[in-house]
């Protein structure tokens, strides 16, 4: 009689380990996996898309670009190459709401140190002022690490029409001529492909809550 009770004691162990199993892999295969979107401009706020692109519904990526960075070093998207990356459009003179949006892409930028596949990008609005001495000095009052984090400048034309035109980042319309001024707390989400994967206040403490789980989300994609 006691081996029986052995006996049935180990089946229940048993069964009760598969019905665990059985349960969890079914729960697994209904569960569908959580996926960013993929942003075309037709799908942005229009205030946000400049017109040029606004009825865009495909194929919409960040077009090639070449930068200056705070150490002088000319950068292109070969250097975002097979990475995820997060941009945004500051000057090093504002006082409202850009740091904020540094502490935040600080914040940022400690988390991801280690991560070799996510990376900072910062276009400067006011290239005339901003030159590479002034974003090497703001660089390194605010700790940016080189290796992750890029501020750039460079025509004031290429960085607006970037900013319009592909990181579909700006309300405000215009040529990037002399009176032309774009400011934006949007932080954008860039995947390896160079298509938008999410749009962010760089101002709110939960929106960066956020994108930090949606970097999660897209290095998932890459597994």
């Amino acid at each position: 009689m006691r081996d029986l009770f052995a006996w049935l004691k180990k089946f229940a162990i048993v069964l009760f380990i598969l019905s665990v199993i059985i349960i969890y892999s079914i729960y697994t295969l209904l569960t569908p996996k959580e996926r960013l979107p993929v942003f075309q401009p037709d799908m942005v706020n229009a205030e946000l898309v400049d017109s040029t692109v606004q009825y865009v519904r495909k194929y919409h990526t960040i077009k090639d670009f070449e930068l200056i960075n705070q150490n002088g070093d000319t950068i292109t998207q070969d250097f975002y190459e097979n990475k995820i990356y997060v941009a945004d459009f500051f000057f090093t003179t504002c006082l409202t709401i850009c740091p904020i949006m540094t502490d935040h892409m600080l914040e940022i930028q400690q988390k991801i140190k280690d991560d070799p596949e996510v990376l900072l990008l910062s276009h400067t609005v006011f290239p005339k002022t901003d030159s590479v001495p002034v974003l090497k000095k703001y660089a390194e009052e605010k700790g940016v690490i080189d290796e992750k984090w890029n501020l750039v400048t460079g025509d004031k034309k290429h960085i607006y029409e970037l900013a319009r035109k592909s990181y579909l980042a700006s309300k405000s319309n215009g040529d990037g001529g002399p009176y032309d001024m774009i400011h934006t707390e949007n932080f954008v989400l860039v995947d390896k492909e160079k298509r938008i994967r999410g749009f962010y206040d760089g101002t709110d403490a939960e929106a960066i809550k956020n994108l930090m789980h949606d970097i999660k989300v897209l290095k998932r994609e890459y597994r």
